[in-house]
């Protein structure tokens, strides 16, 4: 550079990998000066060296070979000074991936992680059994280190891992932990604005944002369904639709939540959209998430059915459990978004159809979530209101549903008496003594035979087992209907005490005063001592005999 501008006073070494204190470095060890090789010059120090081919071509145990062997026996052998390395290497790009330092520290880190986990098996098992200081201290120190690399860097290394056996707990662990430590400001809600004066810089941030988020989500795709917590997958998915991450990356997030929606709470799936003018509720994704669901629960019974033996389904069932629960999860958040005034009634009601009949065993909470939306959309029209309120079933609706049901105004008439009729149907069947059947074209679909001898095996398995959950679905409801009639039949009991208490309290006052009567009787009988008197006792002994059959006739009259 002095050969070719003589008449420089200053030199210009941006361009030397690692700067104007890395070259000063390789300078003094040209002259003999000592300095120490550390993690935090090493890799600047091997790049240089390559910059400037200072080889064993020009002198014994020159920089290269001095780096080389500290990064050998130093830092290959060491997680964390591996760690430390790598991330010193992100800004040295690319002539640090060309001279090999990236590769052989992410081979370093991902060997030492899974050998610390052999190492410490013991250690963690000894761990569970002690305090709790004790586990945090056996957890892997390693996750929170991994956090202060690139993204890209980071992927390179999680693919490392999984090569080399680390436990799947404990790369979901570190995933997380990226996760929380690079989007905390996406996390607490600060968004860039585009029309700020520092958009270039906000779109910058956001679109690396954007990328660690798909990039995690990529990483989460390898890794069990149930390793991932529900709370992580939800957060996970409100930045993604924040931040507008590619549609891949929200429908594997989906994809994920769906198939453990029988465990997610209704404050996970109230997601706020951030489209205005629409719906305060992201209504679309919870959709996609339901669908999910069932063709898991349909997927479930594919292979069940698939088994050669037939085997009876339990009640208690997983796929029928599973079913229930979310059944009851989506009738809770049809009830919160059905106030939102800006939700369309087809939505609505293509959130209902989606569930099967046999997600409810009964429709009450169907109804209020109904009722719900009716109230608060007074505009809708004849034609709206009837298509809302045909998915009630009115023989699923118990007793004080029906009650209400039956006054409520705001319901279609025809809905109203509907209700009355079937709350007739029960009321006489009940008092005819015969068990209360909630479907009569089921019972009518029981009794009609055996299933056509041409359908398949496979499909008639398929039959089989849908008549099987419409029967525990029927006795569930029987339960239910059971239930009212032994709180009606409680009440009843009560009142008929009630009566018989205050009949046998006037009878017992009634008995008193006639006894009193007879003992004034009988003292005047004594006292006087004649025949003619004795004679007037004993008819009016005669008359009080036949008083007490009486008012003993009318008792029995009374109770009866």
């Amino acid at each position: 550079m002095l050969a070719d501008s003589p008449d420089l006073d200053k030199l210009d070494l941006s361009s030397v990998p690692g700067g104007t204190q890395t070259f000063d470095l390789a300078v003094n060890f040209c002259y003999g000066t000592n300095f120490e090789i550390n993690t935090a010059n090493v890799v600047h120090l091997r790049c240089i060296s390559e910059y400037l081919e200072m080889t064993e071509d020009y002198k014994e145990d020159n920089l290269i070979s001095r780096t080389e062997t500290y990064l050998k026996d130093i830092v290959a052998q060491n997680l964390e000074k591996s760690i430390e390395v790598l991330c010193a290497s992100e800004s040295l790009l690319p002539i640090a991936e060309e001279v090999g330092v990236v590769s052989r520290c992410i081979d370093a880190i991902a060997l030492n992680a899974s050998k610390e986990q052999l190492v410490s098996g013991l250690a963690r098992l000894d761990c569970e059994g002690g305090s709790g200081k004790l586990k945090m201290g056996c957890q892997d120190w390693w996750v929170e280190d991994l956090s202060s690399l690139r993204i890209d860097m980071y992927q390179r290394v999680i693919a490392a891992m999984r090569k080399t056996g680390v436990r799947s707990d404990s790369i979901t662990t570190s995933l997380m932990h990226y996760a929380q430590n690079s989007l905390k400001a996406v996390g607490h809600g600060k968004v860039w604005d585009p029309l700020s004066e520092h958009s270039d810089t906000g779109t910058v941030i956001e679109n690396e944002q954007r990328t660690i988020v798909e990039t995690l989500v990529s990483l989460l795709s390898t890794e069990k369904i149930v390793s991932v917590p529900l709370s992580f997958l939800f957060g996970m998915l409100r930045i993604a639709i924040i931040l507008d991450a590619s549609l891949g990356c929200r429908l594997e997030l989906e994809r994920r939540i769906g198939f453990q929606l029988d465990m997610v709470s209704l404050d996970d799936l109230l997601i706020p959209s951030l489209t205005t003018g629409e719906c305060f509720f992201d209504v679309d994704t919870v959709h996609r998430i339901l669908v999910n669901f069932l063709q898991r629960i349909e997927e479930e019974e594919d292979e069940d059915s698939s088994q050669s033996e037939f085997e009876s389904e339990d009640h208690s069932s997983p796929s029928h459990g599973s079913v229930l629960k979310v059944g009851r999860l989506i009738e809770g958040y049809l009830a919160e978004i059905a106030t939102d005034p800006y939700l369309k009634v087809q939505k609505f009601i293509t959130i209902i159809e989606l569930l099967p009949d046999y997600a409810r065993v009964v429709d009450d909470g169907l109804y209020r979530a109904i009722d719900i939306y009716l109230k608060a959309h007074p505009s809708m029209t004849e034609s709206e209101c009837k298509k809302l309120c045909k998915l009630i079933d009115c023989q699923k609706l118990s007793q004080q549903a029906a009650s209400h049901a039956a006054q409520n105004d705001r319901l279609p008439v025809h809905i109203s008496l509907r209700v009355l009729y079937f709350e007739q149907i029960r009321l006489k069947e009940a008092l005819n003594g015969n068990p209360v059947n909630g479907d009569f074209s089921f019972s009518q679909k029981i009794s009609s035979g055996v299933p056509s001898t041409a359908v398949s095996p496979r499909d008639n398995y398929a039959s089989l087992r849908r008549e099987n959950r419409e029967l525990k679905l029927e006795i569930a409801r029987l339960r239910v209907r059971l239930s009212d009639l032994e709180k009606e039949q409680v009440s009843m009991k009560q009142g008929m005490l009630r009566g018989e208490k205050s009949d046998h309290g006037r009878a017992f006052f009634s008995t008193i005063s006639r006894g009193i009567g007879r003992m004034g009787l009988f003292g005047t009988a004594v006292s006087g001592g004649g025949g003619g008197d004795q004679r007037k006792f004993a008819r009016k002994k005669s008359s009080g005999r036949e008083h007490d059959a009486k008012g003993r006739r009318r008792h029995r009259h009374l109770n009866a």
